[in-house]
């Protein structure tokens, strides 16, 4: 992905990383063109160095920054691995937004995604977002240790009766008895690209990544598929606390590369034999805290330089009886991957939904070129599938392969509902 143009916002020594920032409404989620944003570096607050407008599509160009040193984020030390910025995004009808602690790795592209909220007043209120500082470099509560498999009962009308991934899940920005913490509705995809960035480097092999994120998945699935706190009188599905859960923040900034791991397997999760509930994979950071029997995040990186797959990695740390399972259902989509890839020459009745997909979500991304709806997959089709790709920083390379066929699927069903609600 390292062929797009970049702004160059950075000085001319040292490590560079990059930022790509995406703004839509709150209310329709349609992109905001024409957003001014500007840049500045948190100990500069007031001294922008680049302003950026979006383009049609709500993006704007990818932005070269400077940042620390690559090897900070290999390896446990007393320098901070990234560099923070402060964004001040605004738009005509649209109440002004800043964030806080934009954090800047080198060589990754973090991905900042943007809401925006319509004006109501005249008046313009500010209300900043401070994004935290990260699980590796600042301290937060470790893991207070539970059972990886939870009793289930015979029967019930909570408990779910198989694994299934959740289109959304309520993500409560606290401890679980906080009552004045506020609850979050966030895309499940989402909440693991999420909590991935918060708690792991994306300058670590991909191996290390993909161990530590089906990690994250697993336990995530467990609160799911238990209804763990709903069970106990809670209306969330999951706490932001790293003594109960994991780290996740509201308004983080993403990876490129942890992004699109995600989305190559985020239906599955880990189990062991004659267990059917995901388990819950409980990790640490390895370094400020260890935790026999469970994942070490750093360790977890030395084993992917050393190598290691990401099944190996989640062995050597769980046992040699863990393995990777696959959910039996994936909520809010209109039609399962059809177990293969769409590309020219192909054709039928899945080439045509993907078609009308497309056509639908090109009329809120108008970067989109609208296409025949006649099952064939020809060079047109492509193209469109190609500039979808581009804007929802997936591979461009013009094939529905199963991430693109489901980032389809999700804005499909997300500019569709949005239709029909208003």
């Amino acid at each position: 992905m390292r062929q797009k143009p970049y702004l160059h916002a950075a000085q001319e020594n040292g490590d560079k990383g990059f930022l790509q920032i995406n703004v839509v409404s709150e209310d329709n989620q349609i992109p905001v063109r024409n957003a001014r944003i500007e840049i500045a570096d948190t100990s500069n607050p007031n001294d922008p160095i680049e302003q950026i407008e979006t383009d049609g599509d709500g993006r704007t160009p990818t932005i070269e920054l400077d940042a620390p040193p690559l090897e900070f984020s290999l390896s446990p030390s007393d320098n901070q691995p990234y560099s923070e910025y402060n964004l001040k995004i605004s738009a005509e009808n649209y109440d002004d937004t800043i964030i806080s602690g934009v954090q800047i790795l080198s060589g990754e592209i973090g991905l900042q995604n943007i809401r925006l909220a319509p004006s109501v007043t005249d008046q313009q209120t500010y209300d900043p977002t401070v994004i935290g500082g990260h699980t590796l470099w600042e301290y937060y509560p470790p893991k207070i240790a539970e059972d990886e498999i939870k009793p289930m009962p015979e029967r019930g009308e909570i408990v779910l009766s198989k694994v299934v991934i959740p289109e959304y899940i309520i993500v409560h920005d606290g401890t679980p008895s906080d009552t004045t913490a506020n609850n979050y509705y966030v895309r499940y995809k989402d909440y693991i690209k999420n909590v991935a960035s918060c708690e792991i480097y994306a300058t670590w092999p991909e191996s290390s990544i993909t161990a530590n994120v089906l990690a994250i998945i697993s336990f995530t699935l467990n609160r799911v598929y238990t209804e763990w706190y709903r069970t106990k009188g809670y209306n969330f599905t999951i706490t932001s606390s790293t003594a109960f859960d994991h780290k996740w923040m509201y308004q983080k900034t993403v990876y490129e590369n942890i992004s699109q791991v995600v989305d190559n397997i985020f239906a599955n999760y880990l189990s062991r034999p004659n267990v059917s509930q995901p388990i819950l994979t409980q990790y640490c950071d390895g370094k400020r805290v260890t935790c026999p029997n469970w994942l070490s995040q750093w360790g977890s990186k030395y084993l992917g330089d050393q190598g290691y797959s990401a099944i190996e990695i989640l062995r050597y740390y769980y046992g040699d009886d863990m393995y990777i399972n696959q959910a039996e259902q994936i909520s809010g989509i209109p039609s399962s991957w059809p177990g293969y890839n769409l590309s020219v020459g192909s054709s039928g009745e899945k080439v045509r939904m993907i078609q009308e997909q497309l056509n639908r979500i090109a009329v809120n991304y108008q970067s989109i070129p609208r296409i025949t709806v006649d099952g064939i997959f020809g060079e047109n089709t492509k193209a469109a599938v190609q500039q979808f790709q581009s804007i929802f920083n997936l591979p461009a390379n013009g094939i529905v392969d199963y991430p693109t066929w489901y980032k389809i699927s999700q804005i499909y069903v997300g500019v569709s509902r949005i239709a029909e609600l208003t």
